[in-house]
């Protein structure tokens, strides 16, 4: 008996997508499969296997070392992990020890870029069938699961922003080379300011053509390519789709970006705010519902002239506003990322909500009878988790439920509306987190007592450097 049938791991669904990848395989004399998961960042890690190979462990397992979920954002072990529980208080975690990847077979996709290749989302599981508790794309679906007990799914809509750039010098030379390396030299596609102009559009193209037929190619819900208002930035839109899946395709477009630019001489970000002149920062702003599960009505959906949202979507709404600051690690989990909350920008800097005001932290679309009404949380970046940023909204969302929470009015001044300020460094999200009782209690609390810890070893590390900012503020003066 396999790993999978023992523990009974797969659907229906996935069994028989399981037979009809191995027939692609064959047929399409597929070369190797790329078995991936995503990790604690939303990274994708994994190996690659011959085709062979890889179909004999779909059902069996393929070995990966625990030391995956001990990296921070250098990609540096911070867990010492030959030690005695290896830093997680876990005997399966010491010594570098091995879990499994088992795919998902409904994920299974040709890469386009890459034709002969193979590719599928995996989960993580310890040898006797238990899931790796640091494994985000579980936890988000332990959450759903949540929510599928009350009769009710989770609809989400993607709107990523991100630079590209031509790639000048890529830094290969062995001195680069480094936890982190150094970055690369870019240079611009085009100018920026310019913001929805066919002309920034058209010089960007050739780069965002390439992008486009791959990411379609892929069968990615995609809806809109645009240019954004800062030099060498674009955004790309997703239709809303169900439970795991909106989080699913941002992993898969995230690295399929990078891939494809890279290939061509380009180099994508999803840097919030990249240092470079006159660069300006990008957003991921999370587009949410809540459908019933058997006629898929949208809950959200107000019935009455002078009541655009639901009591349902009120409580919500409320619960995402009464937990945002301690989610905020979630949405914006680099030390970057809270140089985008400023006051009078395009982006949130208190936890407030207003209808169709670009300047809340939580935009309201629709009205009612409108089957489209929805929040988009403005709060989010690119590189963020996306099943950590997802769970927290759906869990922040059900507690407002829970409690009959009701949200303040609209502000239509929301840089002046009395309300909680979001942090304003990744330090205090975390301070925040750590405090918050109610994450601790969902996510459980080893899981928020890992991530501070991985995120406490980058702010150590930031803290450990000389910025330019220091040289020149002190260098002459003192």
């Amino acid at each position: 008996m396999s790993f999978v049938e023992r523990h009974g791991l797969w659907s229906a669904e996935q069994k028989e997508a399981a037979t009809r990848l191995r027939r692609i395989v064959e047929e399409q004399k597929l070369e190797t499969i790329r078995l991936s998961f995503p990790d604690q960042h939303g990274i994708l890690r994994g190996k690659t296997l011959v085709a062979s190979e890889a179909l004999a462990s779909l059902e069996s397992g393929c070995t990966i070392t625990t030391t995956m979920f001990a990296k921070d954002t250098a990609h540096r072990t911070v867990f010492p992990v030959f030690t005695t529980g290896g830093g997680f208080g876990m005997p399966e975690m010491e010594g570098a020890a091995d879990v499994l990847m088992v795919a998902d077979p409904t994920t299974f996709r040709i890469l386009p870029w890459a034709p002969e290749s193979g590719w599928l989302l995996c989960d993580v599981y310890f040898a006797d069938g238990r899931v790796v508790p640091f494994a985000t794309r579980h936890l988000f679906r332990k959450v759903l699961d949540q929510l599928g007990q009350r009769g009710l799914g989770f609809v989400a809509g993607l709107e990523v922003e991100f630079h590209v750039f031509k790639l000048e010098d890529a830094k290969m030379s062995p001195e680069d080379a480094g936890q982190p390396g150094q970055p690369p030299d870019v240079s611009l596609l085009s100018h920026g300011y310019q913001y929805l102009t066919e002309q920034r559009y058209d010089q960007m193209a050739p780069v965002l053509d390439l992008i486009r037929r791959d990411i379609l190619a892929l069968n990615l819900p995609l809806r809109s390519v645009e240019v954004e208002f800062g030099p060498s930035q674009c955004e790309f839109t997703f239709k809303p789709t169900k439970g795991l899946e909106p989080a699913d395709t941002m992993v898969l477009f995230r690295s399929a970006v990078k891939q494809i630019a890279r290939r061509h001489g380009y180099h994508a970000t999803f840097m919030c705010r990249p240092k470079l002149p006159n660069v300006f920062a990008s957003g991921w702003h999370l587009h949410q519902s809540i459908v019933s599960r058997d006629g898929g009505e949208n809950a959200f959906m107000g019935k009455e002239a002078d009541a655009p949202l639901s009591t349902l979507g009120r409580q919500y709404l409320a619960g995402l506003l009464q937990h945002a600051r301690a989610s905020a690690v979630f949405a914006t989990p680099t030390i970057n990322g809270y140089k985008r909350y400023r006051a009078y920008s395009l982006a949130p800097d208190r936890a407030i909500w207003g209808r169709d005001n670009r300047g809340v932290m939580v935009r309201m679309l629709g009205g009612a009878n409108d089957p489209a009404t929805r929040l988009e949380n403005r709060i989010g970046e690119p590189a963020a988790n996306p099943y950590l940023y997802m769970a927290s909204q759906v869990l922040a969302g059900l507690d407002g439920i829970d409690r009959a929470l009701e949200p303040p009015p609209p502000a239509d001044t929301p840089y002046e509306t009395k309300a909680p300020a979001l942090p304003k460094t990744l330090r205090e999200a975390l301070d925040a987190l750590k405090a918050d009782t109610f994450f601790r209690e969902k996510f459980g609390a080893g899981f928020v007592d890992y991530y501070l810890h991985i995120k406490n070893a980058e702010i150590e590390r930031f803290q450990a450097e000389v910025s330019d900012w220091e040289h020149r503020e002190y260098f002459e003066m003192f």
